[in-house]
């Protein structure tokens, strides 16, 4: 089991935001949770990555009790989460993005041929052909989200989160989303 979450319970305010909830999730597979507004799911989400605090229950990743004090930690273990806004530097390059406060460096150097030899062999693996030295701006939703994507398999993320990826794509962004998952 990948992921393990039994019990999980918060509250803000004395209001229950979640209550016992539970998640399992195996080792390559795709999940969806699924729920009206004010179910819980995100903040399932941010007290699985650290951006929230449980109040009780459970979880345990790659077999292991855990318990992130912030999404930077979380991140570190193998949990990479791409929200709803994709968080990109819409300036910068499909290159830059990818690397992102993890550049590869020569000689103390910024080492832009292996960040653009990196990027290119990862997002081939999505069957993704594009010019890595372009700024991100300059691509459509789906391809931004794919650039988010590519993120995270470079830092090698064993669970990766994804909050709606679908709501700001048209039918054929979607299924470029969807093969790529696959």
């Amino acid at each position: 089991m990948l992921l393990f979450m039994q019990g999980i319970s918060k509250s803000f305010a004395g209001i229950a935001a979640l209550q016992s909830a539970s998640l399992e999730i195996g080792e390559g597979e795709i999940m969806a949770l699924v729920g009206q507004n004010g179910a819980g799911k995100s903040t399932l989400i941010k007290i699985l990555t650290g951006a929230y605090q449980r109040d009780e229950g459970t979880i345990r990743f790659q077999g292991k009790d855990v318990s992130f004090s912030s999404p930077a930690e979380s991140q570190a273990a193998g949990i990479a989460t791409i929200y709803q806004e994709i968080n990109l530097a819409p300036q910068r390059s499909v290159a830059e993005n990818i690397y992102l406060s993890r550049e590869p460096r020569r000689f103390g150097l910024l080492d832009r041929k292996a960040m653009r030899e990196g990027a290119t062999k990862v997002l081939k693996v999505f069957n993704l052909d594009i010019d890595v030295d372009l700024p991100v701006a300059r691509f459509n939703a789906a391809t931004r989200q794919m650039v988010s994507i590519a993120r995270a398999v470079t830092q090698n993320a064993r669970l990766l989160i994804m909050d709606e990826p679908t709501s700001s794509l048209d039918e054929r962004e979607v299924e470029i989303l969807f093969r790529t998952i696959r």
